[in-house]
């Protein structure tokens, strides 16, 4: 699984997620052994216009993926791999996992410069608009109660 910055394909403030699976028969038995996650989330600053996400800043990714010799993958601090037992511990099997230390407020000079912040407060705020549309689409208007009522 490959964790994606915020915002970068999708609306700002979303955030999304490449899974990559292998062909397995099916035969009802449970043929995952485990799972590797790659990080290019936490402390890792892209915007669509001014810092777009390149081919450079996968290249980690890509190389530890090893596709050709996938079982001589090694963890580094971004690609850690977490076992079946593991991930069906967690509550409900979620897969929502973090392992890096994100950037926080514990230390003031330490934080990411003023224009990665704002934009990550601009991401936050129009995904939660995002979602009250969505919600309030959904709710029933004045007109649809009335006539519900006669």
């Amino acid at each position: 699984m490959l964790r994606l910055p915020t915002g970068i394909f999708y609306a700002q403030g979303v955030k999304a997620n490449v899974v990559f699976f292998d062909a397995k028969p099916k035969d009802g038995k449970v043929h995952t052994q485990g799972v590797w996650f790659y990080d290019l989330r936490t402390n890792k600053h892209f915007t669509l216009k001014t810092r777009t996400l390149k081919v450079e800043d996968l290249q980690d990714f890509i190389t530890g993926y090893r596709t050709a010799n996938r079982h001589q993958r090694t963890e580094t601090e971004r690609f850690k791999r977490y076992s079946y037992a593991e991930l069906v511990a967690r509550d409900n099997a979620s897969l929502d996992i973090f392992w890096l230390k994100g950037d926080t407020l514990d230390n003031l000079d330490d934080l990411p410069p003023p224009d990665v912040l704002q934009q990550k407060i601009i991401d936050h705020l129009e995904a939660a608009l995002a979602a009250f549309r969505d919600v309030a689409a959904g709710l029933p208007t004045t007109n649809d109660q009335a006539l519900s009522t006669k």
